[in-house]
């Protein structure tokens, strides 16, 4: 067994594991009603894709890191020792889904010594840096080997070295043994769910684990985002914002040319995770208000008519939305790293699925919504936010605005962003966010959403958008936060009261946030990665005033860190 240092002393480790510095999401309970409900077929299935869920977080945490499984091992056998350390050492293992991570205080974490996140994760050679790496892609394609450097760079290949050169395996070639037993957990869901829709879809995405075809990737995909009326959710989530090391060849001028020359899009790898929940149909009802309108969104979205986006402008829109009630979120989507997803709009715009006909899917998170701490929630209001606008922060509006934000994923241009290469993740996000504000007066005109929830999400939006600190340009989601607090401070929809509290200027909010949609679209339209980088670091400023905030926000609050736990889940796995 390989040995580790581990790499915080017992004080640290006692201030990190402390319920003050780290927050606990609960999952669903062995005595909640929306299980206890549920037909019989159904509890069964569900017992399969647990266990499918967390063969899958087994695949993820090699995907995060080769050393992730012989860490785990280590700390298992140390607290069998009586090991302190080891065993709180486990607890943000287990929470942050791996050896390295980073904190609300974007501080990185590190739980072993000489162990640090790499650019290419677990999926690239551990000694493989970029420079090495993109020589030996030019040496590579120079000798005619395309068909090799284009899955090299394809998003579902582990690579490894061979001589001296690269070599790409499938991950369900790579992954073979696992992702058999994941089929078979998925079989036998489907053996005893009660809806043949999701039944369909189980043994499709089952066939995908057992044979490396990405067709049938795209068939597992295409049927996943048709189901709507479905009592349970499963999901093997596919998102590419971890992979440093891929998007990377686009900034070596000679490799670019090489790439461009024989059209090799380099398209970042995916880390897996598993979702397992039940349906809500009363927030599903909610949600699907929005559907009728997206068709009106996307004619309205900037520069429309120069571009195909995956929301028809005239026909109905290829897209579901479910509320779920989580009984686990394992791998990558239940990786607690600073922060975690409250929902997912997938597949993304690099899956085939969306060639064939394929629509996407929204799903919502409930129990990560959930505010648990309502005394801390109101000091941090308290701390930040001009007394006056108090009334107009609600938590549920965060949830209204997601609904916008998830769904803006599906408009705008679906092509060419790829050229953006490393801040092609954070110029998505910053879209996604402006068109769940640009389109808000839109919205109320219709109908949708009352004046007042309207003012509730504007409010809402721009006091979270401050941070406890500065993220690093690798935090896609937070980046985009600072881009976007900057931008409207310096448009005058933000500014800092006399009291160094944020006060909302209402009326210029959402001309602000169409302002910065447009940019941010035609960034993505011309594809050009130097433009796209200028945006970025102009906008990704830490200014004065979010530094101030962030002082407040880190006296009321002293949460570094987060886990979920999932009591249903555990009793699943064990019978």
């Amino acid at each position: 067994m390989e040995t580790f240092e581990l790499n915080y002393s017992l004080e640290e480790l006692k201030k990190r594991t402390n319920k003050e510095y780290l927050s606990t999401k609960k999952m669903l309970d062995i005595d909640a009603p929306e299980y206890l409900e549920l037909a019989e077929g159904d509890k069964k299935a569900l017992k399969n894709l647990v266990k499918a869920a967390f063969f899958i977080q087994k695949i993820f945490m090699r995907l995060d890191n080769s050393k992730n499984a012989e860490f785990q091992a280590f700390l298992d056998s140390e607290i069998l020792k009586g090991n302190e350390r080891a065993e709180l050492t486990k607890i943000l293992f287990n929470a942050q889904k791996g050896m390295c991570a980073i904190d609300r205080e974007s501080t990185k974490i590190n739980l072993a010594k000489g162990i640090t996140e790499l650019p290419g994760k677990g999926l690239y050679p551990e000694d493989l840096t970029k420079e090495v790496f993109h020589k030996i892609l030019i040496k590579m394609l120079k000798k005619g080997k395309v068909e090799e450097v284009r899955k090299i760079l394809n998003q579902r290949s582990i690579v490894e070295r061979k001589d001296n050169e690269l070599v790409a395996v499938d991950y369900v070639n790579f992954f073979s043994e696992e992702f058999r037993v994941v089929a078979e957990k998925l079989e036998a869901a489907a053996e005893t769910s009660t809806n043949e829709d999701f039944n369909e879809y189980l043994r499709r995405q089952a066939a995908a684990l057992r044979t490396a075809d990405p067709m049938l990737d795209a068939y597992a995909d295409k049927k996943w985002a048709e189901l709507q009326d479905t009592p349970l959710e499963f999901t093997i989530t596919r998102e590419n914002y971890a992979d440093e090391m891929t998007e990377s060849v686009i900034e070596d001028e000679e490799l670019k040319a090489l790439l461009d020359e024989h059209k090799i899009v380099p398209v970042s790898k995916d880390m897996l995770g598993g979702r397992v929940g039940i349906v809500n149909k009363k927030g599903t009802e909610a949600l699907l208000k929005i559907k009728e309108y997206l068709p009106l969104l996307a004619a309205n979205m900037p520069y429309h008519e120069e571009y195909e986006q995956n929301i028809s402008k005239t026909e109905d829109a290829k897209q579901t939305m479910v509320d779920v009630d989580i009984v686990a979120l394992a791998g990558d989507v239940g990786a607690y790293r600073a922060g975690i997803t409250l929902a997912e709009n997938l597949p993304n715009d690099d899956k085939l699925s969306l060639t064939i006909g394929g629509g996407r899917r929204n799903v919502y998170h409930r129990q990560i919504r959930f505010i648990s701490d309502r005394e801390k929630l109101q000091k941090r209001l308290d701390a930040i936010l001009d007394k006056e606008q108090h009334k107009y922060y609600l938590d549920e509006a965060d949830h209204w605005f997601t609904i916008g934000h998830e769904n803006t994923h599906s408009l705008g241009p679906n092509k060419g962003t790829e050229a953006l290469g490393k801040y092609k993740s954070i110029i998505e996000e910053n879209k996604a966010d402006m068109g769940g504000l640009a389109f808000l007066d839109l919205l109320e005109e219709k109908g949708m959403y009352t004046h007042e929830q309207v003012l509730q999400m504007l409010v809402t939006f721009a006091a979270d958008n401050f941070l406890k600190s500065k993220p690093t340009l690798s935090q896609a989601h937070r980046v985009r936060t600072v881009m976007q607090t900057k931008y409207f401070i310096e448009n005058g929809a933000i500014e800092l009261n006399a009291e160094g509290k944020i006060y909302v200027n209402i009326d210029k909010m959402i001309p602000t946030a169409k302002k910065m949609l447009a940019e941010i679209v035609r960034i993505q339209i011309d594809g050009d990665f130097q433009k796209g980088e200028k945006y970025v670091l102009d906008n990704f400023v830490w200014t004065d005033e979010m530094e101030a905030i962030s002082e407040k926000l880190r006296e009321v609050d002293k949460t570094l860190n987060g886990r979920t736990e999932s009591p249903l889940a555990a009793m699943l796995l064990k019978s």
